[in-house]
């Protein structure tokens, strides 16, 4: 099993909205690196901590499992679509998504600050200075470390 942490703004998807849905899958990545690890890397059963990001308090505050394997974003060959793109060929698909299924809520929120305040995740990709992707991968050692933290 792999570990991942994926952000979404709770305006615009949350974990409430992932609670209420069986199933959803992830689309409107439209970062190559975010989108290779969903195409390649991510499998089912992976878990995954929700982010929720650009809000008052960003942080990890549910988790999430892998039902589908990565599977072309239709919404990048919609014109109507928010993350349409016209480079993008059904053909050839540029864009990949995996659906996720809601698993449970963390206790509580652990916030990025909080996340950044332990010398033991200083490796983690969402910690360290400059890395904004929305999916990422975790360490199993840090994914028990952060569970312990609830």
């Amino acid at each position: 099993m792999n570990y991942w942490l994926m952000k979404s703004e709770p305006d615009a998807f949350s974990l409430d909205d992932l609670e209420a849905v069986a199933q959803e899958p992830w689309d409107g990545v439209r970062n190559y690196q975010a989108r290779n690890m969903m195409r390649d890397r991510m499998k089912v059963g992976d878990r995954v901590f929700f982010y929720h990001s650009n809000c008052k308090v960003p942080g990890i505050v549910g988790i999430a499992e892998v039902v589908r394997e990565g599977y072309p974003d239709h919404t990048a060959f919609d014109p109507e679509a928010n993350y349409y793109d016209p480079k993008s060929d059904p053909d050839k698909p540029r864009w990949y998504m995996v659906d996720l299924t809601f698993k449970r809520r963390l206790k509580r929120t652990i916030s990025l600050q909080e996340l950044k305040e332990h010398p033991e995740l200083a490796d983690m990709p969402l910690v360290r200075k400059g890395n904004r992707l929305s999916v990422m991968p975790v360490a199993e050692a840090d994914w028990d470390f952060i569970l312990g933290l609830e």
